[in-house]
């Protein structure tokens, strides 16, 4: 077998420099979603009278704050737990990287609910209202984590859009101490190719379910229906995707199969499908 891999683009993380200032494009993601998403959602008003902008606004910035306290949380707690208690300041050494979509989303709900009784809303009415907004920001992290050379894909040698990362030496080194017959494509190439697992969640979890949630496959939603295909497409997505992605080094696999983004995925698709049947199937409108 013959197979010419790609290697990976030079990109500069830092996508602008201002005053001695440097902008990584992580940064610039979170802006674009950030706009992409209030900008949406005030066109999503003018189309339902339930809403307005101020409304919308609050409740946007208010679940962007849960976002990042949640993603921070979320990744200290589930893949860094057993570092975090020996060394608790490590909760907010941001600038070394780490967010948890799953933490995240637990965030944003909490901030959802608690919003939902000040103001006396319908917390799925919100919810319904948010989550078709959410896949254009994962696409934009998906993409941002590309640039950045980091949660690369497991290693393969049949696919000829496998990629090399440069900076996956450590984690190549490990795989080749359970399979060192890979040991003469690290010498070969200076890295083991490998899946570009973040093209996959930005086509999965960005585009396509960006078209699922925004695309109208029924002719009226019921409540919670928006939110319960959300939950369902993201678990079942993130669950194939994890087969082809490379495990948390600190982490690696449970059972020798599963990874933590598969368990935390779980109760996702558990959850969506019990909405499914409950406000759309059992109850149809």
């Amino acid at each position: 077998m013959n197979i010419q891999y790609l290697s990976f683009p030079k990109i500069n993380p830092i996508a602008i420099t201002i005053y001695g200032i440097n902008i990584y494009w992580y940064s610039l993601m979170y802006l674009f979603s950030f706009l992409f998403v209030i900008n949406m959602s005030k066109y999503k008003s003018h189309s339902d009278l339930y809403w307005n902008n101020k409304k919308n606004e609050i409740l946007l910035y208010l679940s962007f704050i849960g976002l990042l306290l949640g993603g921070r949380l979320g990744y200290v707690l589930f893949y860094n737990l057993q570092y975090f208690l020996v060394h608790p300041i490590f909760l907010f050494r941001v600038r070394e990287g780490g967010m948890s979509f799953h933490g995240g989303l637990i965030g944003v709900v909490f901030v959802i609910f608690i919003y939902s009784l000040y103001q006396k809303k319908n917390f799925l009415q919100l919810t319904d209202f948010i989550v078709p907004l959410v896949p254009f920001g994962l696409g934009m992290g998906r993409i941002a984590n590309f640039i950045n050379c980091e949660l690369w894909g497991r290693v393969t040698i049949n696919i000829p859009w496998a990629i090399i990362f440069p900076n996956s030496t450590k984690s190549d080194l490990m795989y080749i101490q359970n399979h060192p017959n890979f040991i003469y494509l690290f010498i070969k190439y200076g890295n083991l190719p490998r899946h570009p697992s973040q093209i996959y969640e930005f086509l999965l979890e960005g585009l396509i379910l960006f078209i699922i949630l925004n695309v109208k496959f029924v002719k009226k939603k019921t409540l919670g229906y928006n939110t319960s295909i959300f939950l369902l497409f993201y678990g079942i997505f993130r669950i194939f995707v994890e087969f082809f992605r490379d495990p948390d080094v600190q982490l690696g696999f449970f059972y020798n199969y599963i990874t933590m983004g598969q368990i935390l995925s779980l109760p996702m698709v558990f959850i969506g499908l019990l909405m499914l049947y409950f406000y759309h199937i059992k109850k149809p409108d």
